[in-house]
């Protein structure tokens, strides 16, 4: 992937990131992959050489892995950091960096650090529970240690003090631990081996020139239409509705003053965050229908 600097960012961050320290050794798949979009995973590798990314969409990943960095000095004589831990399964070579491993007498603490939004830890995030949930499994796979509890440790770029006093349910800090569910064993492995199964067919695909399957609608973070009852000239949703028959049906005995709206969804991954979107057939699909190119 070919690394621009349209904004001009100093050299020292172009440094940094021209030096990764990031690497998945021999897996085939990461952690991180095995949970992302098979089908982006898939055209990524395909189309690699020909990608562009610019530096001022990395800066806060450079500041993540500083705040790493930095937290590696923390720990305590019973902390395991960073380490990559290596596994197979059905023929398929995964691996997962732990950020945080606490080792008690009765197994191990897992703890992984998101520099992340306030909104992050204030709404519900199911790839955070995938994902400490596969560190788990390759845990107990190799090391044979069970895993007692998992959790993330947020540190928030956007947290405010003065939301902290005023907003319900916002962090009381800038550092918020969340505890994770942890599954049991039999869950982690159904989960990998279909997460594997639809990474081998669109790894297949590739390879025969067939098509890919399509990305899920939490994969493109996607937002449906909605249809909202509003004042006319007004701006705040009295109500929004799913369907556009609800809409008309709640309207029919209310003022005359409201109107509705149609709110458009959109794929927000798509448009905004994928990096092999222009490739992607299916999204070019779904421009067509809004009469749109790409």
């Amino acid at each position: 992937m070919k690394l621009t600097n349209k904004y001009g960012i100093p050299q020292t961050f172009m440094n940094v990131l021209e030096r990764p320290t990031y690497n998945k050794g021999r897996a085939h798949l990461s952690a991180t992959q095995l949970l992302n979009s098979p089908k982006i995973v898939a055209l990524t590798k395909k189309f690699e050489d020909e990608l562009e990314q610019d530096a001022s969409e990395m800066v806060w990943s450079i500041f993540g892995s500083a705040v790493h960095n930095i937290l590696e000095h923390g720990k305590d004589d019973h902390h395991l950091v960073e380490e990559r831990i290596h596994a197979e399964f059905d023929g398929w070579h995964i691996s997962g960096a732990v950020d945080l491993q606490i080792m008690n007498p009765d197994g191990v603490d897992i703890r992984d650090y998101k520099t992340t939004s306030v909104w992050a830890v204030m709404n519900e995030k199911p790839e955070w529970e995938d994902q400490l949930n596969v560190y788990a499994w390759l845990v107990e796979k190799v090391k044979k240690t069970p895993v007692t509890s998992l959790g993330i440790v947020a540190i928030l770029r956007d947290w405010k003090e003065r939301e902290s006093k005023q907003k319900e349910n916002y962090p009381e800090s800038p550092i918020k631990e969340v505890a994770v569910r942890l599954w049991s064993m039999e869950e982690r492995t159904a989960y990998i081996s279909s997460r594997i199964a639809i990474h081998s067919s669109c790894d297949f695909a590739i390879e025969t020139d067939g098509d890919l399957p399509d990305c899920t609608p939490s994969e493109m973070w996607e937002k449906p239409t909605t249809w909202a009852i509003k004042k006319k000239g007004g701006v705040r949703a009295f109500k929004v509705y799913e369907t556009e028959e609800h809409a008309k049906e709640a309207i029919e005995n209310m003022d005359k003053v409201y109107e509705i709206e149609v709110r458009q969804g959109e794929r927000t991954r798509c448009e905004n965050y994928c990096p092999v979107s222009q490739y992607c057939q299916q999204y070019r699909d779904y421009l067509s229908t809004k009469g749109e190119a790409k």
